[in-house]
């Protein structure tokens, strides 16, 4: 693919996607309603894996049930065997030379289409497939699969134009320096979770966009919403084997593509007892490999809260109800351990967080008065109940909530637990559901409180401080500066927004590449330096050889 290089292109102006309100009566809500509705009459749908952009169904179906409706499915698919896999690496390392061949402006330009595809044609079908297929109301859904996506997308472009941007400061007289960034050698592997249709499009989208060729495991219950980005993709103008989508069992796909010597990294968003096995698993197959595979991955949190005497209570009520309970916990950064002072506690905060956790409507995601979905499927379900019903036999006490019903869907009420045991078991476990537990500390305690908070989990993502005393934010600031990648003042623990808060965390979170920003895209090349000389040598010794 050879082309000339006649000007120095600079991408558009970026901005983050305007997000739509669906407010009642509004054109975009009678837009998603009549995508919910065409989606309902038309499902369930066949998804096949695509190699080389040509569909392969192989027989092994699978299904992606509908959570708030578990007797029905979104659709069915075809999971990826041994052959498809091998196919798929074979076709992705075909496809790689001609792809990061490609002029940078041309493949920014099929990024910056597909973003244009996702906020446009294709915002509420892609809305409305995170709402069935993944329980997400419209609001989440829409700030997911139609904003983030965009965003990643977009801002992925800038990122990378400022990378290349980066080169020498300076030249010796008679020379010139450049730094180019080589996309790795092999192929990428992206492990996508269920939870985010914005990180199904980016986990395989980040690597592309530097040239890069990916194999893309979405996972199973967010495969339909996964196959439509795949789709969008596909008609901006990615070319056949640079993203190969192979939908399947996570154990076979990605151990045969992790054994693979030409596999050159892993990038995954998915629980940290698969994400440290796959370590493990690449470090024991180290030797097979043509270098050192890169390591991507954001994992779990056991997000804190913690409320001083000086915080605005209202405020800090509400931002606990959303940080909690938005997508029903489901959220790597969501609200799952509160620590209140005890005069807050008792001069109004526990009445207003009552109260308005009383209000949260819990049903079907199309019944837009719903402001909390089902949980994903079966496994959650129990798991979460099974941790409730653990709280309750170290003596928690449930304020409010505790129940649910899986008779249609997977629904589990807000829950609030009070504990005396800072250490107890939902304080300190991932839950992954709509679940807070409080602990009220004494207001002298406030520094105790922080070391409390930093040493109890092993998870460091996300934190929230709440305070109108300046000095209380430096301290706790101070005291938590490795409990959390991502922290917050008087704001929920939840939102990162692309381009404005980079997101990720360290210790059992992640590798804190920062997802959103510069960061994350600095794993997917491999800068070479070069160095011309202009003037030759005239002798090889130097003047101190002189005599």
């Amino acid at each position: 693919m050879s082309t000339p290089q006649l000007a120095a292109f600079k991408v558009p102006v970026v901005e983050n996607e305007p997000m739509r309100s669906y407010a009642v009566g509004s054109a975009e809500r009678q837009g998603l309603e009549a995508a919910l509705a065409q989606m309902q009459q038309e499902l369930p749908f066949e998804v096949p894996c695509i190699v080389n952009g040509k569909p392969i169904r192989t027989g092994k179906l699978a299904k992606q049930p509908i959570p708030s409706d578990h007797a029905r499915h979104l659709c069915t698919y075809h999971e990826a065997d041994e052959s498809t896999v091998a196919s798929a690496i074979d076709g992705a390392l075909s496809a790689k030379a001609e792809w990061e061949a490609m002029p940078w402006n041309d493949r920014a330009a099929i990024f910056l289409r597909a973003a244009e595809l996702v906020s446009g044609k294709y915002r509420y079908r892609l809305v409305a497939a995170t709402m069935l297929g993944q329980g997400k109301n419209a609001w989440q859904a829409e700030i997911d699969a139609a904003a983030e996506l965009s965003d990643f997308f977009r801002f992925g472009v800038k990122y990378v134009e400022e990378l290349y941007a980066q080169q020498p400061p300076k030249n010796a007289a008679g020379s010139w320096n450049r730094v180019e960034y080589r996309a790795l050698e092999g192929f990428v592997l992206a492990v996508s979770p269920f939870n985010f249709t914005a990180i199904g499009g980016n986990l395989p989208g980040a690597p592309a966009l530097v040239g890069n060729t990916v194999i893309w495991k979405p996972s199973p219950a967010a495969t339909y919403s996964n196959y439509l980005v795949y789709q969008i993709l596909a008609e901006a103008g990615v070319p056949p084997g640079v993203i190969q989508f192979v939908p399947g069992p996570p154990p076979e796909v990605v151990a045969q593509a992790i054994s693979h010597p030409s596999f050159a990294a892993l990038h995954f968003t998915g629980s940290t007892f698969v994400f440290k096995k796959l370590w493990k698993d690449i470090a024991a197959n180290l030797d097979k490999y043509r270098g050192y595979p890169r390591i991507v991955g954001e994992t779990g949190g056991k997000n804190f809260h913690v409320i001083h005497k000086s915080a605005e209570i209202r405020n800090a009520a509400l931002q606990t109800i959303r940080g909690g309970f938005e997508y029903q916990g489901q959220k790597c950064s969501a609200l799952s351990r509160l620590y209140v002072s005890s005069s807050l506690w008792t001069s109004g905060f526990k009445d207003q967080l009552l109260s308005e956790a009383a209000k949260i409507k819990v049903g079907p995601p199309s019944d837009f008065s719903n402001f909390m979905g089902p949980v994903i499927g079966r496994p959650a379900y129990d798991k979460i109940m099974g941790c409730i019903q653990k709280a309750k036999d170290a003596g928690g006490e449930v304020l409010i909530g505790g129940v649910g019903d899986d008779s249609k869907g997977y629904f589990i009420q807000p829950t609030i637990i009070l504990t005396k045991d800072p250490q107890s078991v939902t304080m300190c476990e991932e839950i992954f559901g709509p679940v807070i537990t409080v602990y009220v500390y004494d207001d002298a305690d406030y520094e105790k409180t922080l070391e409390l908070i930093d040493n109890t989990s092993p998870y460091a993502l996300t934190g929230s401080i709440f305070a109108g005393d300046r000095k209380a934010l430096i301290v706790a600031t101070n005291k938590l500066r490795n409990a959390a990648g991502n922290v917050y003042y008087n704001e929920k623990c939840t939102g990162a927004v692309v381009g404005q808060q980079p997101f990720g965390g360290a210790r059992g979170s992640g590798t804190n590449d920062k997802a959103g920003s510069i960061s994350i895209f600095y794993r997917f090349v491999s800068a070479r330096s070069m160095k011309e000389n202009f003037v030759g040598l005239e002798d090889f010794q130097y003047p101190s050889n002189l005599i």
